[in-house]
């Protein structure tokens, strides 16, 4: 079935653990399942619109996004550098946060471009996309795309839930060095981002 092989594609895209996994990780761990599903949700709709683009067959907008890969890389990394920094000095709360809407929407979308911005994503998504289409019909993007989106979705819902479960075991140590880990992680990562534009 071609919306199960989709959904498989999506949790295998989005399973592995990079900045946006730690992120929303650490997120959950802060701020409530909630917190780091919505952060989860930001990369999903990001790998659903590079899944389109790959699926529909919209080779001048992804040419145009593997030609600007050295502004989308340099952006990209010097946001996660900038994110990581801010994880490794912020000091754990002594209460529960309370995340506003437009707290959930800032962490919605700096998971959207932080997925965005990297434009190796789309070539991953064509390869995978050219091997899946074979023998399928035209209606099959459609369902594709619904696949990856419900399957990366699915990943971030069982990772935030999961990770919410350790919660309230956590004490305010345990936060602080989650948070230096967390930070420097995400700022390894986005170093590794900027120099390998150079």
């Amino acid at each position: 079935m071609l919306f199960l092989r989709a959904f498989i594609i999506g949790i295998s895209i989005a399973a592995p653990v990079g900045p946006i996994g730690v992120l929303c990780i650490r997120r959950t761990l802060a701020n409530g399942r909630l917190a780091g599903f919505v952060s989860g949700m930001g990369a999903a709709s990001a790998d659903m619109v590079y899944g389109a683009i790959a699926a529909f067959g919209l080779t001048t907008l992804s040419g145009l996004l593997v030609e600007n890969a050295f502004w989308l890389r340099l952006i990209g990394g010097i946001f996660l550098v900038y994110l990581g920094v801010k994880t490794f000095l912020e000091k754990p709360s002594d209460k529960p946060a309370e995340v506003s809407d437009g707290g959930m929407g800032r962490m919605f979308l700096s998971t959207f471009l932080l997925t965005i911005t990297n434009p190796m994503t789309i070539l991953s998504f064509a390869a995978i996309f050219a091997g899946a289409m074979l023998g399928q019909t035209t209606g099959s993007p459609l369902v594709m795309v619904a696949g990856v989106f419900t399957g990366s979705a699915a990943w971030w819902l069982t990772l935030s839930f999961g990770v919410g479960v350790l919660r309230d075991r956590l004490t305010q140590v345990h936060m602080a060095w989650i948070n230096r880990i967390s930070g420097i992680v995400i700022t390894v990562f986005g170093l590794y981002a900027l120099t390998g534009i150079l």
